[in-house]
Order: C-alpha cells, then sequence, then structure tokens
C-alpha cells in the first residue's frame, strides 16, 4: 500500500482486552502502527508502535475522534456498528472483536439491521439479553479475519 501505509485503529472503551493482545501480536509482527483510541486509561504493552488517545468525555466523543483521524485503507476494531459504518464511509474497513466485517458493501446492511433491533427493544417488541460472553470461538473468529485483513491490506509492502 502506497502512502503512510495501514493503521490499526482500536476502539478501546469496550474492546475485549482479548482481541487487543490480538492485535498487538499482529501490530508487532506486521510492524504496524496502532492507536488505541478511548475515554479512560488504556493499558497497553510498551512499544513504539502503539499510541494511546485519551480523549475527554462519553465513548461517542472517542468515536468521533476515530472518525477525524482515520484514513482509507487503515482497519478499525470496534462493537460499535454506528462506528463502523462511519469510518467505511471514509474507506477503512471496521473489525469487530467477533470476527464480523464491515465494508462497503455490508456496513449499509448492518447499520439498517441494527437500528430496526434497537427500535424493537425500545418499544419492547422484543427483548435484548446483550451479547453472548466474548469466548475462545470469537478469538479464533477475530484473529483469523484480522489475519486475511492484513494480509490484503499490507500485500507488497514487504
Amino acid at each position: 500500500m502506497k502512502g503512510r501505509g495501514v493503521i490499526l485503529w482500536v476502539d478501546a472503551d469496550a474492546c475485549p482486552r482479548d482481541a487487543k493482545e490480538i492485535v498487538f501480536r499482529a501490530s508487532q509482527r506486521l510492524q504496524l502502527p496502532v492507536k488505541l483510541v478511548a475515554c479512560q486509561v488504556i493499558h497497553a504493552p510498551s512499544s513504539e508502535l502503539i499510541e494511546r488517545i485519551g480523549v475527554p468525555g462519553s465513548p461517542d466523543a472517542a468515536d468521533d475522534r476515530i472518525v477525524e483521524l482515520v484514513s482509507a485503507g487503515d482497519l478499525v476494531v470496534t462493537d460499535d456498528v454506528p462506528l463502523a459504518a462511519r469510518v467505511v464511509e471514509k474507506g477503512a474497513v471496521a473489525l469487530t472483536p467477533r470476527g464480523q466485517v464491515f465494508d462497503a458493501d455490508s456496513a449499509p446492511q448492518r447499520l439498517a439491521a441494527r437500528n430496526l433491533m434497537e427500535d424493537l427493544r425500545e418499544r419492547e417488541v422484543i427483548r435484548g439479553d446483550g451479547p453472548a460472553p466474548y469466548g475462545p470461538a470469537y478469538r479464533r473468529r477475530f484473529a483469523d479475519a484480522l489475519d486475511r485483513l492484513l494480509a490484503k491490506r499490507t500485500r507488497g509492502r514487504r
């Protein structure tokens, strides 16, 4: 990839520790920068490749900061569907810690489905129990999806 290269952005406020560890390992292996953005204290290993970006305010402020700084070709790790849709509009790709990819083809449909489900929960038409616990199957899906996406983005860089 030409230009500054791929940056791995992490919506760090709610990202599971296991997913962040997978990102850190990928960063070291491929020598890719990671930007952790959060409204709270962020724990990360000491590395010249890892930058912590603290944003005062609500988690939405962290989302806004990611959207402001992300560029086409970057990869954003987030479980926030509206944030994923916003970064895709800027030419980035989003990946959930559970291994779901949001790209230009899938983001609009996933955002519409999320909004519909939120509306149905607010009207108490359906009940929301939240996502299943983050476990080994999700870690594996995330690691596999991250490897595939990074292979596409870093091909020819070496």
